[in-house]
């Protein structure tokens, strides 16, 4: 079966998307901050809340798809799912020894794993233009994190974790771009959700945290996770991994890090370190850089 073009990559209706979901997962931080529960239970409970509410439609619209699919796709669907549980293990474990700002931005990191993942084993080339963009943008991204390098022991813990983050965000991305070229969005995510949500619980389960008996407030910020950060924007990006390259996606998604710092400002008075500016500005400009090359990138079939 062939795989179908992409869309081209100057599509505003793809480029909307694509920002539709960097701005609502840019909610994640926040609302995992105002839950009162253990990183491992929070992924959880967003994972398993988010494949519920698909459920039905995956179910009713999509089941004789998801009949078809052979082995090998359902494989790299768990195996994305999988990536997905270890990223969200070690990020949100990561926002309580480090900020805000300074684990977004590393867990942000991907776009270099997948960038050169992406060129080397995918055979998806990147122009001088992009790389330049990729470069800088991740630059930038450490100049705003700079300010928890070397502070204590427990941060450095934070930033490792969300790197490690970072490393398994990638490999998700990577399946997603391979997967999405020939399944439809809701084929795809269904049971990479499901499988992300059954890490998750087993791993609080091991871990020792309870999954339930948390406060009514802390369920509503469960359900908010599902919503807004996993089914809007992570299905908005896994969206979007079928028409642009998993490494522009992934560039887009370090806008996530100024976005999610502002909130951190006005809900949680967190204030992001005195670098975060002149970072964020050479953020931008290494995004902006991206855009630019990718619009010159030939599709790929």
């Amino acid at each position: 079966m062939s795989e179908p073009r992409p869309a081209p990559l100057a599509s505003p209706q793809v480029f909307a998307g694509l920002s539709v979901g960097v701005v609502s997962v840019s909610f994640a931080a926040i609302l995992i901050r105002l839950a009162d529960a253990p990183p491992l239970v929070i992924g959880a409970w967003r994972l398993g809340l988010a494949t519920l509410i698909l459920t039905p439609a995956a179910l009713g619209l999509k089941r004789a798809e998801l009949r078809s699919l052979a082995r090998r796709e359902w494989g790299l669907a768990i195996c994305s799912g999988i990536l997905l549980g270890i990223h969200f293990a070690a990020w949100i474990t990561s926002l309580d020894y480090t900020t805000v700002a300074s684990s977004v931005v590393l867990v942000a990191t991907n776009p270099l794993f997948v960038g050169l993942a992406s060129h080397f084993f995918l055979g998806e080339r990147m122009g001088g233009l992009m790389w330049l963009g990729l470069l800088v943008a991740v630059a930038g991204s450490m100049i705003i994190g700079y300010g928890d390098f070397g502070l204590t022991g427990r941060a450095l813990l934070g930033d490792g974790l969300a790197l490690v983050g970072a490393a398994a965000g990638a490999g998700y991305f990577l399946i997603g771009r391979r997967l999405r070229q020939r399944l439809s969005l809701l084929a795809y995510i269904w049971p990479t959700y499901g499988t992300a949500a059954v890490f998750l619980i087993l791993a609080a389960l091991a871990a020792g945290d309870r999954l339930v008996g948390y406060t009514p407030h802390t369920y509503l910020m469960f359900l908010l996770l599902a919503l807004v950060p996993q089914i809007m924007g992570h299905s908005m990006l896994n969206w979007s991994l079928r028409h642009l390259s998993p490494t522009l996606v992934a560039v887009a998604t370090l806008a996530e890090p100024i976005s999610s710092a502002l909130l951190a400002f006005l809900v949680l008075q967190e204030t992001p370190p005195p670098l975060a500016l002149v970072g964020g500005a050479i953020l931008l400009v290494g995004i902006y850089l991206s855009m630019r090359g990718a619009r010159r990138q030939p599709s790929h079939a």
